[in-house]
């Protein structure tokens, strides 16, 4: 029975004993995934809605937001359900799927960050042919290659790891990761190690300079203009530019977890950094965007007045400047 359990459950030890705070942590941790869903749902609905939201800018941004759902209900089911539980055990089938979720979560969040610093790349550098080479069809084909090539790859990369003989059952992390289960592994293959390293180079570094080239070409294109198009390329790029920093600190920070031995780290603060991955960036990035980009922002407070019936006249006397601004 115990082999059989060491063979077809995972044990996540991480999980800290915090008694009677587990339920204030349940209510927070609850809040925060519903106010996810309903920042990065209102988002996409906004810019689904508004005919004036359909360009490819928008486009990348709904689904990014998109990502956000899909990376979010990957995680917080399973984590809240642990939050009030006393043993941690995931079945190795659920545990590879929710690897596979988060994995292809944060490598569509990376190709979709690359293809709108593309899509500013070109808005900037070249503006007389934007049009023309960002059409929808175009966007609409970036979209789908950012999708697809993640998922081929990640599916190859997962194949491999299911394979692999487990000589134990502990994960310490309060999800599964890829990393985690390696090291669990009874035998060391070369062919897995390399392919594992190739895969993290397609999917991070070639992106990742990618992102920095392209911000880098549209600071040289700005750098002897007036001050008047340098802030308006800055608003337009910031947003992208702070979603980047995020996602770079936060998969910075988990990276560099898995490769540490958490007996030597205060389990608070293992906690804190593995979750910053799946949890900052679906929060801050539809605040980022709804607050930045201006176009977004006055559908948002149109939205919000029309909702409140009461404040309808204060509304229509708002200055334009305030929905612009």
């Amino acid at each position: 029975m115990e082999n059989s359990t060491l063979s077809f459950y995972l044990n996540l030890t991480t999980f800290m004993d915090i008694g009677h705070l587990r339920y204030p942590a349940f209510i927070f941790c609850l809040l925060l995934y519903s106010f996810i869903v309903s920042a990065n749902l209102a988002m996409i609905l906004i810019i689904l809605q508004e005919s004036t939201l359909h360009e490819p800018m928008y486009i990348f941004i709904a689904f990014l937001s998109a990502n956000s759902l899909y990376g979010s209900t990957g995680f917080f089911p399973r984590f809240l359900m642990d939050l009030l539980s006393d043993t941690h055990l995931i079945s190795r089938p659920a545990c590879f799927t929710q690897i596979y979720v988060i994995y292809t979560y944060a490598s569509f969040e990376l190709t979709f960050l690359s293809i709108m610093a593309y899509d500013r790349y070109v808005a900037v550098c070249h503006p007389l042919h934007y049009h023309r080479k960002m059409t929808p069809k175009t966007a609409y084909t970036l979209v789908f290659f950012a999708w697809i090539c993640p998922a081929c790859n990640l599916a190859v990369s997962i194949t491999m790891i299911v394979r692999l003989p487990l000589c134990g059952n502990k994960i310490q992390k309060v999800y599964c990761a890829s990393w985690n289960i390696v090291k669990l592994s009874c035998a060391t293959n070369a062919v897995n190690n390399i392919v594992a390293m190739l895969g993290a180079i397609i999917i991070a570094f070639i992106p990742f300079s990618f992102i920095l080239y392209t911000y880098l070409r549209i600071v040289v294109a700005c750098w002897k203009k007036s001050s008047e198009v340098r802030g308006k390329v800055l608003q337009s790029c910031l947003p992208h530019v702070i979603s980047f920093v995020i996602y770079s600190i936060t998969s910075f920070s988990d990276t560099a977890l898995s490769r540490q031995n958490l007996d030597e780290i205060n389990p608070f603060v293992a906690v804190i950094l593995s979750l910053e991955f799946v949890i900052i960036p679906p929060v801050l990035n539809p605040v980022v965007y709804g607050l930045k980009l201006p176009e977004i922002r006055r559908h948002v407070v149109k939205i919000l007045c029309l909702k409140h019936k009461s404040t309808k006249n204060s509304c229509r006397t708002m200055p334009e400047s305030v929905l612009t601004m």
